[in-house]
């Protein structure tokens, strides 16, 4: 057991993995229950993928911010599941069809994004992340992301689990849609939070 802690105590990156991903774990868990829940694990999957070409344009604008490729990833990412809803509402299409679609079309984007770029960003660390390159700025990001996700969880707890539940009552009530955008900007804000350490395709 000490062989297996020691690491940890020697090294600092070896440290802020393992915190970025309890914090991203913790955080991530209630969501991806609601996901598969709700049969949305398609949806989480396609806006983990849309936050690629976001991720890239802030590279591009801002360098190695993550602050940046975080805001440009949760741009992207919102940009496409309401693209999608709106596929979905003026076509035949199911939404989650749409969205397979859409993602397929930014995560093109943001790979010709990486090849106009002439090299200065590194295509495998953005498509599968780099656990051990957490810096601070990315716990912070994680840490904030976290909290903010458990709060809003605490209050919108009920009318989630009856969205689950109960779909079909649910939009019926006047809040269908409020608690609708904010789950998705919860899960955007995770999918965003976690892309330096899971990547966009894992």
């Amino acid at each position: 057991m000490t062989d297996l802690l020691a690491p940890f105590g020697e090294y600092l990156f070896l440290r802020r993995a393992l915190v970025g991903s309890t914090v991203l774990a913790a955080s991530m868990a209630p969501l991806g229950t609601l996901l598969i829940l709700r049969r949305m694990s398609l949806v989480g999957d396609a806006m983990a993928h849309a936050v690629l070409p976001g991720a890239v344009a802030g590279f591009l604008l801002a360098g190695l911010s993550i602050w940046a490729m975080a805001l440009g990833g949760f741009i992207a990412a919102i940009s496409v599941a309401l693209l999608a809803t709106l596929v979905a509402q003026r076509t035949r299409e199911q939404e989650d069809s749409s969205f397979a679609a859409i993602y397929l079309i930014s995560l093109a984007i943001g790979v010709m994004g990486v090849a106009a770029s002439g090299g200065r960003v590194d295509l495998a660390h953005l498509l599968f992340g780099s656990v051990l390159a957490v810096d601070d700025q990315g716990l912070l990001l994680a840490a904030t992301v976290a909290t903010s996700t458990w709060l809003a969880l605490a209050w919108l707890y009920r009318p989630l689990v009856l969205a689950t539940l109960q779909a079909d009552f649910f939009d019926g009530t006047a809040t269908a849609t409020i608690v609708r955008v904010a789950f998705t900007v919860l899960v955007v804000m995770n999918l965003v939070a976690g892309f330096q350490i899971l990547g966009t395709l894992m």
